[in-house]
């Protein structure tokens, strides 16, 4: 199937510059736009639009990869002079070559099908195979002319400070590139370059975005439809991630002990979570009503489990039914779930344990958006 094409045009919009997002009808490209927080709607302009960014073609990229291609030729020079053309890497789905990237040589394109096989034997997922093979391959191109076996420490270093500096990519780009190099030249070349001499950015220390009891309240109630109504509540209730809950089957709920029992998760980990009286009553009214088979929620054929997509629009239709006029996405759910634990008491190694992180630091985030201490805070201007 041919891949969409997507238009990029700077615009003015209330005031602000924004870049405009143009293409025919697509449901995938559409539900992905849909689920991002940065992404708006726009009636008057009659399309989608980002706020303007020194990396809005990069990240759009990243966003939309393997989905379209990306025509970012009407986006023109900002006051920083930052086009698209120096932002975004040269890819297989790009319509514009980046010149200081070359054709991928015989060499490279070999040593890169055993880089993805190896990720393969380690059953990495297919997303991060997808994204450390795509990286790879930019660092590859970059030096095509150059035999791998030469390649050393100042190289990568020049790379960093030519390439990914110069044309200013994001900081998760930067991470992702040097990491996929760091471990292909360990494993596939059993070379070690030293990313430590690449002086990285510290990341945004981006809070979640988190909804208020009564908001998720509004969400959950404003579906009749009993799948749709329980698919979110899940999700709230046990602080899921969207995969999580796609691949859950009926027997990981285990209505005895009080337990749902998620398998596979982020990290290849099995970890389990409790059900309160109240889900569990309303798993019992589900299986009643749909008599799920293979997985907890099917989609239209039987023994297949329910899409992403549609539990995204699932989503927005309680947005809509419930007035909240937010970007939510389903992982503020999670995020809501955590902050509302935090808030009621519950010890933050708990926390950690039924979010499944693997490290205190990331549950950590969820001290910085609980509201229950900070409003307990009395400012001096009051007794003023």
């Amino acid at each position: 199937m041919s891949l969409s094409i997507i238009t990029l045009k700077n615009a003015s919009h209330n005031n602000a510059e924004v870049v405009q997002i143009h293409f025919a009808k697509n449901n995938e490209v559409q539900n992905i736009l849909r689920a991002n927080a940065q992404m708006r709607w726009s009636k008057t302009m009659s399309c989608w639009y980002v706020p303007f960014s020194k990396t809005v073609a990069q990240d759009l990229f990243q966003l939309l990869k393997h989905k379209a291609f990306l025509d970012y030729t009407g986006l023109k020079e900002n006051n920083q002079q930052a086009t698209a053309e120096n932002i975004i890497p040269i890819s297989e789905n790009n319509l514009k070559p980046n010149k200081e990237l070359q054709t991928l040589s015989e060499e490279s394109a070999k040593k890169i099908e055993a880089f993805k096989n190896w990720l393969r034997s380690k059953r990495y997922s297919d997303s991060t195979i997808g994204t450390y093979t795509d990286a790879l391959k930019i660092f590859l191109r970059y030096y095509s002319a150059k035999p791998i076996a030469e390649i050393s420490n100042t190289d990568l270093i020049n790379f960093n400070n030519d390439y990914i500096l110069k044309n200013k990519f994001s900081v998760s780009f930067q991470n992702q590139v040097v990491n996929a190099i760091k471990l292909f030249f360990r494993t596939v070349e059993d070379k070690k370059l030293d990313p430590a001499l690449v002086h990285r950015p510290k990341r945004n220390k981006v809070l979640p975005n988190v909804l208020s009891k009564e908001e998720v309240k509004r969400i959950l109630n404003a579906h009749n439809n009993v799948k749709h109504k329980v698919m979110l509540s899940l999700i709230y209730s046990c602080g899921l991630r969207c995969g999580e809950l796609l691949r859950l089957k009926p027997e990981h709920v285990d209505s005895k002990r009080n337990l749902l029992i998620i398998k596979h998760s982020k990290g290849r980990k099995d970890r389990i979570v409790p059900l309160g009286n109240k889900i569990i009553d309303m798993l019992r009214q589900y299986f009643i009503a749909c008599k799920p088979e293979v997985y907890l929620f099917e989609g239209q054929k039987s023994g297949e489990p329910y899409d992403i997509s549609s539990l995204q629009k699932v989503l927005k239709l309680g947005l809509d039914k419930a007035g909240l006029n937010k970007p939510v996405t389903l992982h503020w759910l999670r995020h809501s779930y955590a902050t509302h634990l935090l808030e009621n008491g519950t010890d933050l190694r708990y926390i950690q344990e039924i979010l499944g992180h693997s490290r205190s630091t990331t549950t950590e985030i969820y001290t910085h958006v609980s509201t229950k201490s900070l409003q307990k805070i009395v400012s001096p201007f009051d007794y003023l």
